[in-house]
């Protein structure tokens, strides 16, 4: 069978004590590197192979330090501490000649049944089969791996003046291409895949790159087990643009209304 690009672009090898090796993916590449996505998947694909690894990541926060290069990489993985039910693990993605190019730490725990609550709600959007895929024609080449259905603040390349920004919120479905059933290294990939939120408000590109991200997961393995392929809910906005840099939160809800992660990254912008 032919591996999904994702699992490519993921692949690790063992390269010693605590250390992977993997390669870009020309299939994830953004303006000047990897999709920021992809490197936050393949950093959590680091901590989900390591032997001595408990539980489910409930929590997995990625530092973007410098470009990363098309080539290989070396990622280190340290075990931080392991508490009987949480386990702590950090990790530095570098090349040679280049230093460390990404760190992060993440977070696992074992989920015991308990009392539930949720008292948030998923955005309203349309039926998934009612709207149309988004146009991924021509952009960069990650966005060629998923499925983005705009049910709301579709991307609309039409500079608006300084005074008339454009809205910040989206609501759309998304989904891997080609399908792929829904696991932790895919969701940590699909929390970044929205747009930057200010291509949307400027209504053009502009140079921007996300600087910190940390995504935090509300399921366990069964819960994404039981998603399967399906479509997800997305909804992306942000709150202020100011001196170079701006906010932008995610949530990703399965299509029976589970809230299955949320997200906030700090990203950068030039104008």
């Amino acid at each position: 069978m032919t591996m999904h690009p994702l699992d490519i672009a993921t692949k690790l090898t063992p390269a010693g004590e605590g250390r992977w090796t993997g390669h870009t993916s020309p299939a994830y590449w953004n303006m000047m590197g990897p999709f920021g996505g992809v490197t936050a998947a393949v950093m959590l694909q680091a901590a989900l192979n390591a032997p001595q690894r408990i539980g489910d990541p409930v929590a997995l926060t990625v530092n973007f330090c410098a470009p990363i290069a098309e080539g290989a990489f070396t990622i280190d993985l340290k075990e931080v501490r392991t508490n009987r039910s949480t386990q702590h693990w950090s990790m530095e993605l570098s090349q040679e000649g280049g230093g460390i190019a990404a760190s992060a730490s993440a977070v696992f725990a074992i989920r015991r049944e308990t009392w539930d609550h949720q008292p948030a709600t998923p955005p309203a959007i349309a039926p998934h089969d009612t709207l149309t895929r988004f146009d991924t024609a021509g952009r960069i080449a990650w966005a060629a791996n998923y499925d983005m259905r705009f049910g709301e603040g579709e991307l609309v390349y039409d500079p608006r003046p300084d005074a008339e920004p454009g809205p910040a919120r989206s609501v759309l479905w998304m989904a891997d291409h080609p399908a792929r059933p829904l696991d932790f290294t895919a969701l940590s990939a699909i929390a970044d895949a929205f747009i930057v939120r200010i291509f949307h408000v400027r209504g053009r590109p502009v140079p921007a790159g996300t600087v910190s991200i940390t995504t935090y997961f509300h399921t366990d393995e069964a819960g994404l087990a039981a998603n399967g392929a399906a479509p997800l809910i997305g909804m992306a906005d942000s709150k202020v643009f100011r001196k170079g840099y701006f906010d932008q939160s995610a949530e990703l809800w399965s299509a029976d209304g589970r809230l299955l992660a949320t997200s906030v990254q700090t990203v950068y912008y030039k104008e």
